[in-house]
């Protein structure tokens, strides 16, 4: 299967923090309208697009939003302070470049601190090189939002790049749609909005939607490196089919369903297990009376950074097993 490194690289450079996911979410619409035979836009902001067909009504979700900043104060020098949208680390984020809507970029620097290990988000600010607070509000408002900026980098074997948390998902769920065949089961692919605040574009979505079956296309962490968390996941092994994680138990028959699919069709694949963390499933399994829920992980290193990285042969096995689980006639 061919990579298609310029599709994801698009996604990637969409900017669609938590709560404006609008530039991501036309992109995604132009990609796939041709392939679906509905697309509609909930009142969060949640893209739905279903395929029909007669089986069990499944849920395939991924999110739009990636991590980033706010404006909440601008000094009389003109810098900028910030609050979190998402899981930002303060220590990574020192000498980041960030780049707002309008285009406008910026560095984030530190307070002078002594101990880097006290380091909070209030001890760091943005400078866009304003001379003072009024040259600053000429360029940037309180409640303007802005994302990590760095470039796309790819070679033989790995992506690395800013945000694929989780446009990598959605890269997922798009290339898939483009190479399905005819399936029975009525197919709900929903790119969510705001899931790193906390989830919340899968939890309305899934209650619109009201599926038979929920499936979400999402990162995980992958171990490996020295001195790292005892993980079960890493990189260049295959795509991940996730048992738990913080927010889920994945419902065993569906586990091994995805288990079973993955090894009939000579797909390579890991099991996760993850003592923290969730995603789209963890508010999709708990909608109205229950549904049946599983996740497909992409292996990742440095997640909610400016440089996650993935291996281009687990991002296509995920493909491969996405493809091959839409395809199943569920008896669950």
């Amino acid at each position: 299967m061919e990579f298609n490194s310029g599709l994801l690289r698009k996604l990637v450079d969409s900017f669609s923090p938590s709560g404006n996911e609008n530039n991501v979410r036309k992109l995604i619409i132009e990609e796939i309208e041709d392939y679906v035979d509905e697309i509609k836009i909930d009142n969060l902001g949640n893209l739905i697009a279903r395929k029909k067909g007669n089986g069990k009504k499944v849920m395939i979700a991924g999110h739009m939003d990636q991590i980033g900043l706010m404006i909440i104060d601008i000094d009389d020098k003109g810098f900028l302070r910030f609050t979190n949208i998402g899981g930002i680390s303060p220590l990574l984020s020192i000498n980041q470049r960030v780049i707002f809507e309008n285009g406008i970029v910026g560095v984030i620097s530190s307070e002078d601190i002594d101990d880097k290990n006290k380091l909070k988000l209030d001890n760091l600010y943005i400078d866009i090189g304003a001379k003072d607070k009024k040259d600053a509000e000429g360029k940037i408002a309180i409640g303007d939002t802005c994302v990590y900026l760095n470039s796309f980098y790819e070679d033989k074997d790995r992506v690395i790049s800013r945000c694929l948390d989780d446009r990598v998902g959605c890269f997922v769920m798009i290339e898939t749609l483009k190479k399905m065949e005819n399936v029975d089961n009525d197919l709900y692919f929903v790119f969510t909005v705001q899931e790193e605040l906390g989830i919340r574009g899968a939890k309305t979505s899934a209650y619109k939607i009201d599926p038979d079956i929920g499936i979400a296309i999402d990162v995980t962490p992958a171990g490996g490196t020295p001195k790292s968390k005892r993980l079960s996941v890493t990189l260049g092994k295959g795509t991940a089919i996730k048992i738990m994680d913080k927010s889920v138990i994945v419902h065993p028959k569906l586990k091994d369903i995805l288990i079973d699919m993955a090894e009939k069709n000579n797909i390579e694949y890991q099991k996760e297990v993850l003592e923290y963390g969730g995603t789209d499933s963890g508010s999709i399994h708990l909608s109205r009376s229950g549904v049946p829920s599983g996740v497909i992980s992409i292996p990742t290193r440095y997640i909610h950074s400016s440089n996650e990285t993935v291996y281009k042969k687990d991002v296509i096995s995920s493909i491969e097993l996405l493809k091959s689980i839409l395809n199943h006639e569920f008896k669950i």
